[in-house]
């Protein structure tokens, strides 16, 4: 089995892609019935945590500048780890993502982690 890293985006700056409070209190049910099912299944490696939009980029020239990305509006939400056999598993797994539903309409990320052993 491998691991995948699923990178939850959503827009950030659109007011009208905005989540009313009432959407993110129903929302934390349904992330957490997906995690655990994950969970059940022996697939979650890492639950992550949900990031705030805001961050700093330090820049090869040591420059740091506010980010992630001021030039874009989406921006990453969050993240989990997860074991699947392939790269279509973790697909399949990310598919059931609250984060794809309305009203957060966002994206998610599949990439496979590299173990240092196999870099």
């Amino acid at each position: 089995m491998d691991e995948f890293m699923l990178i939850f985006r959503r827009d950030h700056e659109s007011k009208e892609n905005q989540p009313s409070p009432e959407d993110m209190q129903a929302s934390i049910k349904e992330w957490l019935d997906w995690k655990g099912s994950l969970a059940a299944q022996n697939k979650l490696v890492s639950s992550g945590n949900r990031l705030r939009p805001d961050g700093k980029v330090i820049k090869s020239d040591k420059m740091v500048i506010n980010g992630p990305y001021a030039e874009i509006k989406e921006a990453i939400g969050g993240f989990i780890v997860i074991r699947a056999r392939d790269y279509d598993e973790a697909v399949e797994m990310a598919k059931d993502c609250p984060v794809l539903r309305a009203p957060w309409s966002g994206s998610v990320e599949v990439r496979m982690l590299v173990s240092e052993s196999n870099s």
